[in-house]
């Protein structure tokens, strides 16, 4: 018989727990901050390689236009 206390299952998922009481979690405004952060980031560079893709385009349209 196997007995609950030496259940692998159980001993992974207690163990577990008790790590995660040792986690230092960010405070709200920490985690609103950095949110901010990355979708700031994430906007900057959508607009970037926007910019970029928009140019290359127009680019790539003239050559084509004056070879024709």
């Amino acid at each position: 018989m196997v007995s609950l206390s030496n259940n692998l299952a159980v001993r992974y998922f207690r163990e577990a727990y008790e790590e995660l009481k040792k986690v230092a979690w960010p405070t709200k405004r920490e985690t609103l901050l950095y949110s901010g952060i990355v979708i700031g980031l994430c906007l900057a560079l959508a607009v970037y390689f926007g910019l970029i893709d928009w140019l290359l385009t127009k680019g790539l349209e003239l050559l084509v236009n004056l070879a024709a």
